[in-house]
């Protein structure tokens, strides 16, 4: 017991120096950076980008899986977890203030993702079983010519894929359904790791697929749970958003069996947990993005963009409010400690609606089975760029022991772990995006300039003998 006490009380002082105010600033300023080289696109095309998500389709472009079934990919492995889960353990250790800074780095993160998409399908490249390949390890290495930090970002990213793409998210689900039914976790990571071998056998195809059902039905029972909520306690809203707002710069004081929190530790979780939730300069989902069928860099790279506010803005904040409206921080489970995680979101539900707690252990349970086949995908691209193809298997099969593992693994291990993978996967690719600052600018110009083409084109279409 002691030994594993020490483990943690290590990794979260790690965690804690990896994420303190460097990494912060450095994706702060990097997502400030290209809103102002990129003239604030985010907020420009934002609405267009939505649209584009769910209606553009570029079947016959080069790629493997469609633009939409990209989008779910990389939102499989965004929205779910982090956004429910995750938004309940930066409130626990931040305060509701973290959720401003979850605003903030989605906010400048947008463009973030846009600038990474770009890139990834720029630089992708046709791999030696006909597949599509990209991501930040291509674009440092084939765009920047620097080999060495490609490398550092594939072995994090795989690293990352083990944590928090399989550790939280079976540790989350095992966690929820023992809750609600009592089945202990040792039987839930069994069933999970043995339906996650079956769909890693079907490679990319099989998780858009998978993904593009699933994300979708799962993302609408999960808001319109929380819509239903927010509208019994409509009176409500108005001090939440306020909560979130004051306390960002004063701190949270402490009440029921919450510590409080400092502004420093709600910046911290704030943006660490935002990162996760929508994975805005970590370098992951430009490598669903790569996978895309799509006519040029720029209309992938919006879509993608999309992701960050359906992740961010939407989901994250309505599970924020539906904590703070129904006034479950603080309260104590059944063996006595403060909830946290997705048992705190659960408690949240059920004291609204009667089996609530079901809407969020099905959106746990499909949510976070999306994510672990999705981030097991980022972690074979890797894999297969560090060593080729033929260690894919053994990867698969080492995956799913680690889908088991999380399932028996101490919530309190499972977090900090994720953070540490997902800072250190962010440095090199932070660094290769402001390396490739100017080709982000040069695509970006030339696909604006397209955008305006088509949009005169459609208000003055030619006459048909003239085309």
């Amino acid at each position: 017991m002691e030994t594993a006490h020490s483990i943690v009380s290590l990794l979260n002082k790690i965690d804690e120096v990896l994420w303190s105010r460097f990494l912060v600033i450095l994706l702060v300023g990097v997502g400030l950076y290209f809103t102002l080289l990129l003239k604030g696109m985010q907020f420009r095309y934002l609405a267009y980008s939505l649209k584009l998500a769910f209606t553009r389709q570029d079947d016959n472009a080069q790629g493997d899986i469609s633009q939409f079934q990209a989008l779910m990919t990389a939102l499989a492995a965004t929205i779910g977890i982090g956004s429910i889960a995750g938004v309940a353990t930066a409130i626990v250790a931040g305060g509701f203030g973290a959720v401003f800074w979850m605003w903030v780095i989605a906010l400048v993160g947008m463009v973030t993702k846009f600038a990474e998409a770009i890139l990834a399908v720029k630089y992708r490249i046709v791999d030696e079983r006909g597949q599509m390949s990209g991501g930040p390890m291509y674009y440092i290495s084939r765009g920047l010519k620097w080999k060495w930090l490609a490398s550092a970002f594939a072995i994090f990213c795989a690293l990352s894929a083990f944590g928090g793409g399989n550790l939280i998210q079976s540790n989350s689900i095992a966690a929820a359904v023992q809750d609600l039914i009592h089945l202990p976790p040792v039987w839930t990571g069994t069933l999970l790791s043995a339906i996650t071998a079956i769909v890693l056998l079907g490679g990319i195809k099989s998780i858009g697929k998978v993904s593009s059902y699933l994300v979708p039905i799962m993302a609408l029972l999960y808001i319109l749970g929380g819509l239903i909520i927010l509208t019994l306690e409509f009176d409500k809203i108005p001090q939440g958003l306020l909560r979130i707002v004051t306390t960002a710069f004063t701190g949270q004081a402490a009440f029921g069996g919450f510590l409080g929190a400092t502004v420093m530790a709600a910046v911290q979780l704030g943006v660490a947990r935002g990162v996760s939730s929508n994975e805005a300069g970590l370098g992951s989902a430009p490598i669903a993005a790569a996978a895309a069928k799509t006519d040029v860099p720029g209309r992938q790279a919006l879509i993608s963009m999309s992701g960050v506010f359906l992740s961010s803005i939407v989901v994250c904040t309505m599970t924020a409010l539906v904590i703070s409206v129904t006034g479950v921080l603080g309260q104590a489970g059944v063996d006595g400690k403060a909830l946290n995680g997705s048992l705190l979101v659960m408690q949240a539900f059920r004291s609204v609606i009667p089996g609530g707690d079901i809407i969020v252990t099905i959106g746990l349970i499909l949510f976070g089975f999306t994510t672990i086949v999705g981030w097991s995908y980022y972690g074979e691209k890797c894999i297969e760029y560090l060593s080729g193809t033929k260690v894919l298997f053994g990867y698969r099969i080492l995956f799913c022991l680690f889908v088991f593992l999380g399932s028996v693994m101490s919530f309190e291990m499972v977090w900090p772990i994720a953070d540490i993978m997902n800072g250190l996967m962010a440095l090199p690719n932070l660094i290769g995006l402001l390396g490739l600052s100017s080709v982000i600018l040069i695509e970006s110009r030339a696909f604006f300039a397209l955008l305006e083409r088509e949009k005169q084109q459609r208000r003055n279409p030619l006459p048909i003998d003239q085309k």
